[in-house]
């Protein structure tokens, strides 16, 4: 809620700053209480980044336009895990030892570094809102650019926008029941996905070489889970429709599951990993658009349902870790059973969402009709 009170062009990439330095310190912590510390205060200021970012291409896109770009935002997410098992494995071969540190340290040193370098760069490239004349590229925009920029989100609107403050865009997103069929369908989504924690431990468990080769072989999946749910979001955005797209790809990822927890083959494990990676990351970025979109009636409400919707949602990946015990490797039955269940949920949360919205867009056209406003359904 924040973000709606200052400048996003400062405001994230300092978050992005003060975390880079945080999780720099990871190499210097001994102990576990102090990793968890660490882990506590890096939390706290990362999460303003992704509900804060996605807020802000909503006051910069329509709604037919914003589930490609949080696609794209959300591919940072996964190709870094793509790329980090490709990374650990050239720091660990290549630079464990140098300077007195193993590779697990230099790990979190040069990441750390990286992240930094971006962010530095995002004060000078990252806009603030349409109505802003400073800050990051507004220079780069002319009055008449701005004012269309502010007219095209202000047309896509399907609820008419109020006055509002911070406490009263929170109090409207917390008594919308939209904002609780997000939460839902969020949670069962998140912990659907719990193996991209241990990705590159069950990928081991397959038998397909060393370690190094292990963390190798996890890049695949995520670049083709990311070209995938680059084509999924274009289609969601260019059709208008949410609920089907998201239903699609919830029964890849099942079909995925399922073949994983029948067999051991390691050529068919592999294979169902392209499809319940493909399938989660395509599902999951259209569940968080659907719901910034869905609670717009003013920007204060769209940030707080927003960030409600993403916080909870992390219960997911509190619960998905206790799905992989280690006397369950390699096959992890447990894990994908429960993750077909929570799978099959989101599924029936998307149907419950569409199916509600479509309610509501008959009323809205009712309401257009008797008074010559226009009509303008949500997405469904």
């Amino acid at each position: 809620m924040l973000i709606t009170r200052v400048r996003p062009g400062l405001y994230l990439p300092t978050c992005a700053i003060l975390w880079s330095g945080v999780s720099a310190t990871t190499a210097a912590v001994t102990s576990p209480g102090q990793l968890f510390g660490v882990q506590f205060i890096l939390g706290i200021i990362e999460a303003p980044l992704f509900p804060g970012a996605v807020y802000l291409m909503s006051c910069w896109y329509t709604r037919r336009e914003l589930a490609l770009r949080t696609a794209l935002l959300y591919s940072g997410l996964v190709l870094a895990q793509a790329f980090s098992g490709l990374i650990a494995a050239g720091v660990f071969s290549g630079m464990s030892g140098a300077a007195g540190l193993r590779g697990w340290q230099w790990l979190f040193i040069l990441e750390a570094v990286l992240s930094a370098f971006f962010a530095l760069t995002a004060y000078f490239i990252l806009p603030n809102y349409p109505h802003s004349k400073t800050g990051g590229a507004m220079w780069s925009m002319t009055e008449d650019m701005r004012r269309i920029a502010v007219a095209r989100i202000e047309a896509d609107r399907v609820e008419q926008p109020t006055d509002s403050t911070v406490w009263q865009g929170l109090r409207l997103a917390l008594t919308d029941v939209k904002t609780y069929i997000f939460i839902f369908m969020n949670i069962f989504m998140t912990s659907s996905y719990g193996f991209n924690n241990f990705f590159p431990t069950m990928v081991r468990g397959f038998g397909m070489g060393s370690s190094t080769m292990a963390l190798v072989l996890t890049a695949p999946p995520y670049i083709l889970g990311t070209a995938v749910s680059f084509g999924v979001a274009w289609s969601s955005d260019r059709k208008k429709e949410r609920g089907f797209h998201i239903m699609a790809n919830n029964c890849i990822s099942i079909v995925g599951f399922i073949i994983s927890v029948a067999t051991l083959n390691t050529a068919a494990r592999y294979t169902a990993a392209f499809l319940y990676t493909s399938g989660s990351f395509s599902a999951n970025a259209l569940v968080y658009t659907w719901a910034v979109s869905s609670l717009g009636q003013t920007p204060e409400k769209r940030a707080a349902g927003g960030a409600i919707v993403n916080i909870m949602g992390h219960l997911g990946n509190v619960m998905s870790p206790y799905f992989f015990p280690d006397s369950d490797s390699p096959r992890y039955t447990m894990a994908m059973i429960l993750q077909i269940v929570f799978a099959g949920l989101t599924f029936c949360m998307a149907f419950t969402s569409k199916t509600y919205l479509r309610r509501q867009n008959k009323k809205l056209r009712t309401a257009a009709d008797e008074s010559g406003q226009v009509y303008n359904p949500f997405t469904t």
